[in-house]
């Protein structure tokens, strides 16, 4: 069989969904007739969007704070952290931490990260995040 013609046989009567769905009989569906609610993810295809997201983070960071590559490792990653969660629109809205951090002043910057809606809302990984921050 030519695979590469099933995939366009595939694609053109399943059609491309680039976000979920509900289908004809009410499954939640996305991509190419992918089944959510019966067939759901691999593992594998997790850790591939995990990947494809994490260098989503990584290029919007380096768009945006560029500045922040030359702090400590644990500031990236709990930067990076929080950009993931959140995205750049609520991120760039810490402007005191963001401000602290472009200046090495860490202690300030977890009370900043810790003194919002959000740390609320995420609970231990906001101080996880902060102690990272706090220990560079």
């Amino acid at each position: 069989m030519e695979i590469g013609l099933l995939k366009t046989d595939l694609v053109r009567d399943e059609g491309m969904k680039l976000h979920p769905y509900t289908d004809t009989v009410g499954k939640t569906t996305i991509g190419v007739g992918r089944n959510l609610d019966d067939v759901g993810l691999t593992e594998q295809e997790v850790l591939i969007l995990l990947q494809n997201d994490i260098t989503n983070v990584m290029d919007e960071m380096a768009y945006q704070i560029p500045w922040i590559f030359e702090k400590p490792e644990p500031v990236q990653r709990a930067v990076a952290n929080m950009l993931f969660n959140m995205g750049w629109p609520r991120l760039s809205q810490f402007k005191r931490m963001l401000l602290a951090l472009e200046k090495d002043d860490f202690e300030t910057a977890a009370r900043e990260a810790l003194d919002s809606r959000w740390s609320h809302q995420v609970g231990d990984r906001s101080r996880r995040i902060a102690k990272l921050i706090r220990e560079a």
